[in-house]
């Protein structure tokens, strides 16, 4: 095949100083190409020139195969960006600096006006999503609902921070974060959005540096302060969906309430040394609330948090990571979500099981409206 390079490269060469474009360039290639494996098929085994070639002629159509392949490949990228421009219209490209990282104590910038959530995708965005929009169940359509979808994510720690990271890796366009702790050392075994630099930075500040840092096409709206029952309101009026990471019993029933009066889907999860748990919370669609489930919080000490019983620093992202999923699928509309069921997932010895969930008639919360 050595011949057959040394032509290749000489016809790619002579080609680009004659000022041929590339597609005259392969379209000759390829023509030696059969030209090479017309010879190794009709002349006789033995002879100089099929010698000189080199390689049966199932060698060559292997090697043909697979640079059809790439080539058909690289074809359909093109025609997946070249439909999507021709659809939405163009758009100019979007200039990004290098975000430095702020100092602790402070707030970040405030996020640029310039983001359009209606705005379609500029190259650099279709680039980023590429995998996603190879997926037949998220595609173009599904892509376009996570850049104009509003995501509420509820603690910056173990399990908002992995959901964090991969919703705005994913291309969810306004993603809110609510917290109102500081990021400690002892977060950090777990909580990997965060970074030693920013000890003592409010989360939410930290995880707003890190989001701008890892996607600059989309919002961050990071709210330093506690969840009570009017900001609860407030706030959640202005999103789609709730992803609940907290890790006490009073705030979760209080989101709850909240997401079950506004009918704004809750995706809740939690962890305790080594077990997690999530589902996804959907009375006004059909099923149970959170208080269908626990119409009650445990006795004090009998679920230790994980400051008093410690966990194993990769299951928040596990379960984390497991909400983002959960997330995605329910803004693309994608497969079926945890609607009415409910995954326990124990790390120790590697078990995963799934709970079917029913709306309670008696509620106090939803009134049973998903029986």
């Amino acid at each position: 095949m050595i011949p057959f390079a040394l032509g290749a490269a000489a016809i790619w060469l002579a080609g680009r100083a004659a000022g041929l474009p590339g597609n005259a360039r392969w379209l000759m290639i390829g023509l030696l190409y059969l030209l090479c494996v017309a010879l190794l098929i009709l002349l006789p085994p033995g002879t100089a020139l099929r010698r000189m070639l080199g390689g049966p002629p199932e060698a060559w159509l292997f090697l043909g195969a697979c640079a059809l392949l790439v080539a058909g490949y690289a074809k359909g990228l093109a025609l997946l960006r070249a439909r999507h421009r021709r659809d939405a219209g163009p758009v100019p490209r979007p200039q990004s600096a290098p975000i430095p990282a702020p100092a602790p104590q402070s707030a970040p910038e405030p996020e640029p006006d310039s983001f359009d959530p209606e705005a379609p995708m500029s190259d650099a965005e279709l680039d980023r999503y590429m995998r996603h929009i190879l997926l037949r169940e998220i595609g173009g359509p599904g892509q376009t609902a996570f850049r104009r979808a509003r995501v509420l994510v509820i603690g910056a720690g173990g399990l908002g921070a992995p959901a964090l990271q991969y919703l705005a890796a994913a291309g969810i366009g306004t993603i809110g974060v609510i917290d109102d702790d500081v990021v400690d050392v002892s977060n950090l075994h777990r909580q990997i959005i965060h970074a030693t630099d920013r000890t003592g930075m409010p989360k939410v500040f930290s995880a707003q540096a890190a989001l701008r840092a890892l996607n600059p096409h989309i919002r961050i709206r990071p709210y330093h302060r506690r969840l009570d029952t009017q900001t609860a309101r407030e706030v959640f009026a202005q999103y789609d969906l709730v992803l609940d990471g907290t890790d006490n019993f009073a705030t979760r029933y209080l989101v709850n309430r909240t997401c079950t009066e506004l009918a704004v889907p809750l995706i809740s999860g939690a962890i305790t040394q080594w077990e997690g748990q999530l589902s996804l919370f959907d009375p006004a669609r059909g099923g149970p609330c959170y208080e269908c489930v626990f119409p009650e919080a445990p006795a004090p000490g009998l679920v230790p948090s994980c400051a008093e019983a410690g966990v194993i620093g990769p299951l928040p992202g596990v379960i984390g990571t497991m909400m983002a999923v959960e997330a995605l699928k329910h803004v693309a509309g994608a497969g079926r979500t945890l609607r009415g069921e409910m995954i326990l997932y124990d790390g120790l010895w590697g078990e995963t099981r799934t709970l079917r969930l029913s709306p309670r008639p008696d509620c106090p919360c939803c009134d049973g409206r998903g029986a």
